[in-house]
């Protein structure tokens, strides 16, 4: 009973989020970092390490961005998924993100979340600085959303650093 309420509260969030503020078109690609907390309200917790791309606005699907990514645990656990996102300025400064992702799940030593394919829905809020980069906490929940004969999920709190992808290269 906990996954669903906890998907329908981070989407109900998104939507309300969605209608405050529109995005900024100068949006750049983003290269993102993250490590932090897995498995937030059960048994099995372990380290998370995060990774994702996310393209810049020029790429949108409708209002959305779409981004990829891959996440690990300290239990060998492994997520690769793509999804899409949504920016949602308030002010200049702070950028809240609802986020859904599909991918692939493999439960190493780690939990076992009842099928390989895995659903992410999340929220991020985040400080943007001058160079758009941005620095923040993203709160996700993953589940096989009923598709397989367990769907324990598990949350994570990970705390997170978006890169602009084109400052890698910069002199």
């Amino acid at each position: 009973m906990r996954q669903p309420l906890i998907s329908a509260l981070i989407l109900a969030a998104g939507v309300v989020l969605a209608s405050l503020a529109p995005a900024r078109a100068e949006e750049p690609d983003f290269v993102t970092f993250g490590a932090g907390y897995y498995d937030l309200f059960d048994d099995q917790a372990a380290a998370e390490a995060r990774f994702e791309y996310r393209f810049s606005e020029q790429n949108k699907l409708l209002w959305f961005t779409p981004f990829v990514g891959f996440t690990a645990t300290s239990d060998a656990a492994t997520y690769g998924y793509a999804g899409i996102a949504l920016d949602v300025f308030f002010g200049n400064r702070w950028v809240a993100t609802p986020t859904f992702a599909a991918g692939l799940y493999g439960n190493g030593d780690g939990k076992d979340l009842g099928h390989a394919i895995e659903f992410r829905s999340g929220l991020e809020l985040a400080y943007r600085f001058d160079d758009y980069s941005r620095l923040g906490l993203s709160f996700t929940h993953i589940s096989n959303a009923g598709i397989g004969e367990r769907n324990p999920g598990v949350e994570s709190l990970i705390l997170f650093y978006s890169l602009p992808f084109d400052s890698l290269f910069a002199d």
